[in-house]
């Protein structure tokens, strides 16, 4: 066969102009496609180097706190169990700052609604939340305020403690309290709470009679009831017209809202669903203040971490142990020695259970009152109180001097049960 004029010979496409032509475009081809997906890979990088930058940068750090708690780091309770973790939890009802005004008028201070001493295992196996009633009577140590003022000690209501110095204040008075260190705190406003619950397309609740609140805009059917942010902020805050009116049965309330909000995030896939996790994150860290150990997205990481793997049955919400107080029952006071017991077990990180119910002999013998038992009384419907397998409480030596506490023991030898207090778990179910 002849050569066609003007071709070579020989064959392949190196041996044509034409499949010379080829060659070159697929290569620009090649070149382009792997710029192309650099370039999105590049650009995901940076998306998520964005966001985490917008995250980060939304948190504020309590700078101010952590410096006047250094002034009285000699006076503070120390940790007695490494890797133990006690974060205070401050529900803000401040109305400055964008979307807080319309709760009200801003009267140049806030109040601690809501305070709630989380308590994490060593081994992270379990969460404790203890819910300390705002109209609860304690000492309040000298405090600074805002204008650089400081206050005298005093005996008066624990929320007067953020009132007057924030905080600080309210974590040297929580720590004189308990004698519990308290390794980290956050303090969230009216705007993060709502705009985390929106983030999560609401959370259900149970409720046994409608409610019809006219001062917390709240009109809701009875059964089971699906709140968007606004409700659930009224839910939670309403008083007068839900329950007996007291601020037990308010407590009450937030940590059922509390453990069915922690199923909502940990049964709807948001911790690992990016376009999920990031409204979430965003509300969250939006309206919070923590200590800058916890003021950034690498803080609160390790945090959360530490958390996801806890089974829900040991998420447990509980008020510390209160009754009326005895000059006035308005106000509240400690149940002892059951307060000092808890106490005692959550700063040596031991284990605690929780019942619905107390038996008709214990210290709780009015609606308003709450106290411990030991598990030998444990109704059948109660959780399992015996410590939990997993807890390893022998003593042992450590580099930094610090030990593990030593789990109480019976005469046999065998570890003691666990006392039980009044209280509910995550793993409930909304109307059971």
């Amino acid at each position: 066969m002849r050569t066609p004029p003007g071709r070579p010979e020989g064959p392949g496409l190196g041996a044509s102009p034409t499949g010379a032509g080829r060659l070159r475009r697929r290569r620009r081809w090649l070149r382009c496609t792997a710029i192309g997906v650099a370039v999105v890979v590049l650009g995901a990088v940076g998306a998520g180097w964005v966001a985490y930058e917008i995250l980060n940068a939304n948190i504020t750090s309590d700078d101010d706190a952590a410096a006047e708690l250094a002034r009285f780091e000699k006076e503070r309770p120390t940790s007695l169990v490494r890797d133990a973790q006690n974060i205070l939890l401050i529900g803000s009802d401040s109305r400055s700052g964008e979307g807080n005004k319309k709760y009200g008028k801003d009267p140049g201070t806030e109040r601690s609604d809501t305070m709630i001493l989380l308590h994490l295992a060593a081994n992270r196996h379990s969460a404790t939340a203890v819910s300390i009633p705002r109209d609860l009577m304690v000492d309040v140590p000298s405090c600074r305020r805002p204008d650089g003022t400081r206050t005298q000690p005093m005996f008066a209501m624990v929320n007067y403690a953020f009132e007057i110095g924030g905080s600080a204040c309210t974590i040297r008075t929580v720590e004189k309290l308990t004698n519990i260190r308290v390794d980290h705190h956050m303090v969230v406003d009216f705007r993060g709470f709502t705009d985390m619950v929106d983030a999560v397309d609401g959370v259900e609740v149970c409720l046994k009679e409608p409610i019809d609140d006219k001062e917390a805009k709240l009109k809701l059917p009875a059964g089971k009831v699906v709140l968007d942010g606004e409700q659930a902020l009224g839910y939670v805050r309403a008083r007068k017209s839900i329950g007996d009116g007291s601020d037990t049965d308010r407590m009450d309330r937030q940590q059922r809202f509390l453990a069915a909000l922690v199923n909502e995030v940990r049964g709807n896939d948001v911790l690992l669903n990016p376009a999920k996790l990031y409204p979430v994150l965003d509300a969250a860290t939006s309206a919070l203040t923590a200590d800058p150990g916890l003021a950034s997205l690498r803080g609160l990481y390790d945090l959360v971490r530490g958390m996801r793997n806890i089974p829900t049955e040991r998420v447990q919400f509980l008020t510390v142990p209160r009754t009326s107080y005895v000059n006035n029952p308005n106000r509240d006071q400690l149940v002892e020695p059951d307060a000092t017991q808890l106490f005692e077990r959550l700063r040596a990180d031991l284990p605690v259970a929780v019942s619905k119910d107390l038996p008709e002999d214990s210290a709780a013998k009015s609606g308003n009152s709450t106290s411990s038992r030991t598990a030998d009384s444990a109704p059948d419907s109660a959780p399992d109180p015996s410590p939990d397998p997993s807890y390893d409480h022998e003593e042992e030596s450590r580099d930094d001097g610090k030990s593990k506490a030593k789990q109480p023991r019976g005469s046999a030898g065998t570890p003691e049960p666990a006392p039980t207090f009044r209280g509910n778990t995550a793993a409930g179910d909304a109307c059971g």
